[in-house]
């Protein structure tokens, strides 16, 4: 049965938006083979407002936005800027119109240094032809840096840094640029609460100067806090308009993915947990972590919390066999865990890294070879590769995890960033994982999809697999982990029970200072 919309979906934008927009895209249509991205769309900014941009993985959104900044060409629509038609063909063209993109996934250069980064493309020319002013680089970066209070030096390569620090120089990147209108597609994924923080007191500085912003989330609390509009999409398709204070997070979520979806993840919890799958003694690595203890039982879900830098990813990496351990033991059912991923996942073990496109998948490759390349042992045991049989379980897969693909056969790198997660999972799925290693599960993540997700690792607690969970939603440990870890300073400081198990508590324990 069809939903009925909680608000209008055809009526002019609120009162609070008036006058001409400063820039509106009308009846935006994009096909790709197989796909219709976009289907009618119109979407409309004004000064000074933050406009929430919503939708499950594979919505729109993120199509919408590449046709506005000019990364893609729309089939047909007409683009408005100031109430004039302008043509946009390409990423300079929107440069020129003010409109400057912060994508959720990095478009930096790894081996340059943050202020090459930042100014790529628009370089300070020296006074000497052919040179660049270097000393008027770094100070303008430095002055970027310190605009969002971020403390890095801006000659430090961009590879060196954590997933947290890279999202911030994406945005000096975009800030650098005087923007007035600035897309934001989840901003905050990787950010630390006072990263977060820091971010929010640039975007009221920023709106009081009257420069639009489109914010892409699927977090409620940051949709609700922050937004003055919002616009949600659904298969292409403009589904529903509203301002925050006429509709709730319930009906948001319902007109997104066209159906009731329940929000607090519910689970039963290990009451009884069986042996122990994974234990950690005295673990130290290369990557910096000391003394780390810990275990994992079949059948319950153990969380690894604490604040961005603690140290948690460089566990899993360490466990994983992808950083060098140079003191402790691993043992995985009983037995020593030694040499590298290969051999961690000849043992059983799993790990959906922090970073899919760098870490977790083939992007040049196809949804069928990603989710075949860690079970080709298990897929394929006498060790002749069947095509037909790869596919098969690809189908299987791709139906279980409601990955939107038009076939096995398209390419992983065109896929939304929440259905390129799903693939990374399914991976593993085909190739028998009993410990899964998950780190940051839902980043990027839309509110439908993570209820899939999270109900999906609770049916594999519930067939016998372990998980040690790490994600930076302190509300996701709490409502979904049996036990956790607190990491603080690349160390173990603590362990909460079930019964100890809170926001408050994972706060406190990954901030104190001895």
């Amino acid at each position: 049965m069809a939903i009925k919309p909680d608000f209008d979906t055809t009526s002019p934008p609120p009162a609070t938006a008036e006058g001409t927009p400063l820039f509106e895209l009308r009846g935006i249509s994009k096909t790709f083979p197989g796909v219709k991205a976009l289907d009618d769309v119109s979407f409309a900014l004004w000064p000074g407002e933050v406009h929430m941009l919503v939708g499950e993985n594979g919505a729109g959104k993120s199509s919408l936005m590449k046709v506005l900044c000019g990364a893609y060409q729309a089939d047909s629509g007409d683009y408005l800027h100031k109430g004039e038609k302008v043509e946009i063909r390409s990423p300079a063209d929107a440069r020129k119109l003010g409109i400057a993109v912060i994508f959720q996934e990095f478009s930096l250069v790894p081996y340059l240094d943050v202020a090459q980064n930042i100014f790529l493309g628009r370089e300070f020319r020296s006074r000497i032809p052919g040179l660049i002013d270097r000393r008027r680089l770094y100070r303008e970066a430095q002055g970027v840096l310190d605009l969002i209070g971020l403390d890095i030096d801006p000659r430090t390569k961009v590879h060196t840094l954590g997933v947290a620090q890279q999202q911030m120089v994406e945005i000096c990147k975009a800030l650098s640029q005087n923007a007035r209108i600035l897309v934001m597609d989840e901003p905050t994924a990787a950010l630390s609460d006072r990263e977060t923080e820091r971010l929010f007191a640039v975007m009221r500085q920023l709106q009081e100067k009257g420069v639009a912003i489109v914010y892409i989330s699927h977090r409620m609390a940051e949709v609700f806090a922050l937004g003055d509009r919002i616009t949600v999409l659904r298969d292409g398709k403009l589904v529903g308009r509203a301002s925050p204070g006429q509709t709730t997070p319930d009906a948001l979520v319902r007109m997104m993915v066209g159906r009731n979806v329940d929000m607090s993840y519910p689970r039963n919890f290990a009451e009884k947990p069986g042996e122990v799958v994974l234990e950690v003694k005295g673990l130290c690595a290369k990557n910096g972590i000391r003394d780390i203890d810990l275990t994992v039982r079949a059948g319950e879900i153990v969380g690894l919390c604490g604040l961005v830098g603690s140290g948690r990813s460089e566990v899993a990496r360490a466990i994983f066999g992808a950083d060098e351990v140079t003191a402790g033991e691993i043992s995985i059912f009983g037995k020593a865990r030694r040499g590298g991923p290969d051999a961690a996942t000849m043992a059983g073990v799993g790990l959906i890294p922090e970073s899919r496109k760098t870490e977790g998948l083939a992007l040049i490759r196809t949804v069928s070879d990603n989710l075949a390349v860690a079970g080709l042992p298990k897929l394929f045991p006498n060790k002749l590769f069947s095509p037909a049989q790869a596919r098969r379980s690809a189908e299987e897969l791709i139906k279980r995890l409601r990955i939107a693909t038009p076939s096995p056969n398209q390419s992983v790198a065109l896929l939304s960033g929440g259905n390129q997660q799903k693939v990374v999972i399914g991976k593993w799925l085909a190739a028998g994982t009993r410990l899964f290693i998950f780190d940051e599960p839902t980043r990027g993540i839309d509110v439908g999809a993570k209820s899939e997700i999270f109900a999906l690792i609770d049916q594999l607690v519930a067939d016998g697999a372990a998980v040690l969970m790490i994600s930076s939603e302190q509300a996701e440990i709490v409502h979904v982990c049996d036990r956790a870890y607190v990491m603080r300073g690349k160390r173990l400081v603590g362990e909460l029970s079930r019964s100890e198990l809170s926001e408050e508590n994972i706060v406190r324990m990954g901030m104190h200072h001895d």
